[in-house]
């Protein structure tokens, strides 16, 4: 990939996670970035066709992070202590991978965004699809319930720890909970 491309990525990236989407305009990335106007252009046609850039640069992001996170699940127990470590972990920063935790980049751009029907949020809505597809591909069983059950903890874990600040206590309780449904 071009360098300045990936620049621009890597910058907007930042920005947008730490003070959301349309709150940065093109010239603040241009400034933190340092590239040229042109250069961004010659790019991204669109400030959207950066956004969709930055949302294709954290799924790879968190879809690496996830899969090495849950590399060694070979049982439901596991599985559910290696993912909420993990987003613990996430939630203290200490994922480098990932930055610092400022709740989840795809919940956070599609509340931007009111049109369901908008490339932006359907591409928000893919990474969940994925993230539950890993998250499956890890499971021993075929339980949809489980499946289902260990996704939205995850998702109410993220939001929680982002609202409350209390990663560690809201890791705990969904580890809790869902053990109960892996017997």
């Amino acid at each position: 990939m071009n360098k300045k491309r990936q620049q621009l990525i890597d910058t907007a990236l930042d920005l947008f996670y730490l003070q959301g989407i349309h709150s940065v305009g093109i010239n603040e990335v241009l400034k933190v970035s340092g590239v040229a106007k042109r250069t961004l252009y010659s790019h991204f046609d669109s400030k959207e066709a950066l956004i969709h850039a930055t949302l294709e640069q954290r799924h790879a992001n968190f879809m690496h992070w996830l899969e090495l996170t849950l590399s060694d699940a070979s049982s439901e127990q596991q599985l559910v202590s290696d993912l909420f470590d993990g987003l613990n972990r996430w939630f203290n920063g200490e994922a480098s991978e990932l930055g610092d935790f400022r709740g989840c980049f795809f919940i956070n751009t599609s509340a931007e965004f009111s049109d369901v029907d908008s490339d932006i949020v359907k591409y928000c809505s893919f990474h969940k699809s994925e993230v539950k597809r890993l998250i499956q591909s890890k499971l021993t069983d075929d339980n949809p319930q489980l499946l289902n059950a260990i996704c939205i903890m995850k998702e109410g874990a993220i939001i929680t720890a982002h609202m409350t600040r209390k990663g560690d206590e809201v890791c705990q309780q969904s580890k809790d909970a869902l053990r109960a449904l892996c017997t």
